[in-house]
């Protein structure tokens, strides 16, 4: 492609949304959001300008085409798709959208540039002539880098510069061009890569800011009102004694765990929108509670780890509740890979059999609807093992989505 190519012409709910925060302002989740906003916006601008400068340089020199009219009609499909791939990649969507563009767009491009032996004489094919699309062809390698970074950068160029050896009369020529083209989609590909790390540092910061903030003023509010008759409740029954001492119990343990939510408030979701289960799982931790958790995170879709959260409460509940306030449970939670399993024990009497479903035939559905039926619906099994005399074993199994 020289002087005919690029050789020397240029080539989210309110916590993690926060309200008021400190520089938390739009432009901040605007740059956190949509990073490369800058990039593709650079890439349109630069192909119209190519656009122009192509179209220019073939109809000065049109009366040299083999067939001037489909020289005209392959410029006349440049600037159609211009303005179909601008739109795809500046109007609203997310990344995977534009990398389909992106695929799309380097088809186009290279059907474009295949277009030069039938169009072209072979005195300026052997001339080295400006091939069809000329310095407007690398776009398509920008584009495949920016929405799909290191990697989709040299597919893209692998691809065209596959197809521009192709359609030359002289390779060699081209090996300059070629070099080109791989330098900046490794460039542009680790430049979208970096910042697109950085933007998801900075979402998880300011994410992190506003959640802070919202804790700060939810901790002003309890403190002065639930907080304080909890403790008065836990204090007189411990004097009361009796079922008193058992209702201080209770809230003494939702007193700590009032002030462990507000301390540390719940984990942020990624960029993905996922959640830690195990940090959820962690702040069920009591006196009577104990929580293992592997040491790194798991993440899951945030509704699973909603989910999963609301199934271990409410098997908690059930040994405060049938069992004693005071008496000990142990929840486990494995990461197996492709799915995690959690278990909630207890060292109780145990449930009889036959139990569960006369519960259930009597219209009492807690079990079967809270813990069974969100189970079922996030597509994992739930199974119980439990005798008189051996405790109560539940145990949630549900697989990861890649």
């Amino acid at each position: 492609m020289r002087g005919r190519g690029m050789r020397g012409r240029g080539m989210t709910g309110r916590g993690t949304r926060g309200r008021g925060v400190p520089g938390d302002g739009d432009a901040g989740r605007e740059e956190a959001e949509r990073p490369l906003e800058p990039l593709w916006r650079g890439l349109l601008v630069y192909r119209v300008l190519t656009l122009l400068s192509s179209t220019v340089v073939v109809v000065a020199t049109l009366d040299q085409f083999a067939r001037p009219a489909a020289a005209i009609g392959v410029q006349a499909v440049m600037a159609a798709w211009t303005a179909v791939a601008g739109v795809g990649y500046l109007g609203p969507g997310s990344l995977p959208r534009r990398g389909r563009v992106a695929i799309a767009d380097l088809a186009v491009t290279c059907a474009v540039l295949g277009t030069t032996p039938l169009v072209q004489t072979p005195a300026q094919l052997a001339a080295d002539a400006p091939v069809s699309g000329s310095i407007w062809t690398p776009c398509a390698v920008l584009a495949c880098a920016l929405a799909h970074g290191v990697r989709g950068g040299l597919a893209g160029a692998a691809v065209l510069s596959a197809v521009l050896l192709a359609v030359s009369a002289r390779w060699t020529a081209e090996v300059g061009d070629i070099q080109l083209i791989v330098l900046v989609a490794l460039s542009i590909g680790f430049a979208s890569t970096v910042l697109r790390r950085q933007a998801e540092r900075l979402r998880v910061a300011i994410a992190e800011r506003a959640a802070m903030a919202e804790r700060e003023r939810l901790a002003r509010a309890v403190h002065d009102g639930v907080l304080q008759v909890l403790g008065f409740v836990r204090r007189r029954g411990r004097e009361l004694g009796g079922q008193a001492g058992d209702l201080a119990a209770l809230a003494g343990e939702q007193e700590v765990a009032l002030r462990t939510l507000l301390t540390t408030g719940p984990d942020v979701e990624d960029a993905h929108g996922r959640r830690d289960l195990a940090a959820a799982l962690r702040m069920l931790g009591s006196g009577r509670v104990s929580v293992s958790t592997p040491a790194q995170p798991v993440p899951l879709p945030a509704r699973t780890v909603d989910e999963l959260v609301a199934v271990v409460g409410a098997a908690l509940a059930n040994v405060a509740l049938h069992v004693g306030p005071d008496a000990p449970a142990w929840v486990l939670l494995e990461d197996l890979g492709d799915r995690v399993e959690v278990s909630v024990r207890d060292a109780g009497p145990g449930i009889a059999e036959g139990r569960l479903a006369e519960a259930e035939a009597a219209g009492r559905l807690g079990v079967a609807l809270s813990m069974r039926g969100r189970v079922r619906d996030l597509g994992g099994t739930i199974t119980l093992d439990s005798a008189p005399d051996r405790g109560t074993e539940w145990t949630i199994a549900v697989r990861k989505v890649p």
